[in-house]
Order: C-alpha cells, then structure tokens, then sequence
C-alpha cells in the first residue's frame, strides 16, 4: 500500500523506539488486520528465535490437525516482532 511500516529493518524486530507500525497492516486479500473483526488473533507467526533464528520445534512446521504442535508468534503493532511467545498450532 506503500506506507512506512517501520523507520528500520532491525528497529521493526528489535522493538526500538519508533517501531510501532504507524501504518496499517494488510492482509494478502486487502484487510486491515489490526483493525478487522476477522482478525480475533492479531498475530505475526514466526517460528524465530529472539535473534532472527530458526525456533526448532516451534515453527508449526509439519502440524497436523491431530498434533498439539506449538509455533512462536508475536502481538502485531507492538513492534517487537521477535518477541516469540508460544501458540498452540491449531489457533486461526
């Protein structure tokens, strides 16, 4: 939408000051997720450690509906995107 969602790469991951998106987020079909009812959950999934790693076992990577698999996801608009913390696999 061409909008400045962060001043920065790393503040938008680091949680610096200024890296609350400003901004709306869109969906891929065009919905604003932070402010749309469709989006109960208003979470960015993943699956990293706090320094941009890959969280083994906490990707959702290979989830099955019958499994209890548990992903890293962080609140959208805090601007701390890799401040993981743990949701069950099966959350929408």
């Amino acid at each position: 939408q061409g909008q400045l969602l962060a001043r920065s790469w790393s503040s938008l991951l680091e949680g610096h000051a200024g890296a609350t998106p400003r901004s709306p987020i869109y969906s891929f079909n065009g919905r604003n997720v932070l402010t749309d009812p469709l989006w109960s959950q208003r979470l960015a999934w993943h699956g990293s450690t706090p320094r941009g790693g890959h969280a083994r076992r906490r990707d959702c990577q290979g989830w099955r509906s019958s499994g209890r698999g548990e992903g890293l996801a962080a609140p959208l608009g805090e601007g701390r995107l890799l401040a993981g913390q743990r949701h069950n696999c099966s959350q929408a």
